[in-house]
């Protein structure tokens, strides 16, 4: 599991702003969030401009878990901010936003801007390693996806080619019996005439009648091909990794 940690909001506060920002972080050190929020949308209101109102803005939106709004004020936060550490935890938190959307690749350039401000951000290299980590399951699920798709493209493929190849064959096997029946009706009906000859032809002479002979039974056993299915389903095992945030000083 990622340590995804949310930087802690800056108690930094420009001329203008002062008021709105430190009833702000009040605020949200007790976890009033939507409060926190609308103080720090007023030091906006009064200086646009304000770096340390867009980041703490920016974390009140992400614990509330809306991130794709924190993301723009995180972003708004690098363009204003004077400082290098502001800016590295500003990439940071917006790495947190795209992990949280599971979009890894958006989260790893993150980090590693992060950690191109600062290399000794310990918290950026763990979860720098857990979304490329992530990422590459990801990957290598797609390519398991894709494989699964192909093989029962080729399997329903070989089931339809295999089913015609029954028809087929019954439909052989019931021509053929039917021309065997024909010919065992002519066998009979040439042999009743030939009886009948005989019987006419010999009707003076006082003989036993002759036995009846025994009808010929036609043994059909038409034998279905059972073909097994093998129902290979490669089970994708999905890393389930809910990155928890954590609050760090500032």
């Amino acid at each position: 599991m990622a340590a995804l940690l949310l930087t802690g909001v800056t108690a930094l506060a420009q001329n203008g702003t002062n008021k709105f920002i430190r009833k702000g972080n009040e605020l949200y050190q007790k976890q009033l969030f939507s409060d926190a929020e609308a103080n720090y949308k007023k030091a906006l209101e009064q200086n646009a401009q304000s770096a340390v109102g867009s980041y703490n803005l920016g974390n009140s939106l992400y614990q509330q878990k809306r991130f794709d709004d924190a993301r723009t004020q995180y972003a708004n936060s690098l363009k204003t901010a004077d400082n290098s550490r502001m800016k590295a935890e500003a990439d940071y938190n917006i790495g947190n936003t795209f992990m949280e959307a599971k979009k890894w690749e958006e989260s790893i350039k993150s980090y590693k801007q992060a950690l191109k401000i600062n290399p000794a951000d310990e918290d950026a290299r763990y979860n720098l390693a857990y979304a490329q980590a992530m990422l590459k399951k990801q990957q290598q699920d797609n390519k398991d996806n894709k494989d699964n798709k192909d093989k029962n493209k080729d399997k329903n493929k070989d089931k339809n080619k295999d089913q015609h190849k029954d028809q087929n064959k019954d439909q052989q096997d019931k021509d053929k019996k039917d021309q065997n029946k024909d010919q065992q009706d002519k066998d009979k009906d040439k042999n009743k005439d030939q009886n009948k000859d005989k019987d006419q032809q010999e009707q003076q002479k006082p003989e036993p009648q002759p036995s009846k002979m025994n009808k010929q039974e036609a043994e059909r056993l038409l034998q279905a091909l059972s073909q097994e299915e093998k129902k290979l389903q490669d089970k994708a095992r999905k890393m389930k990794g809910q990155p928890v945030p954590v609050e760090k000083d500032w």
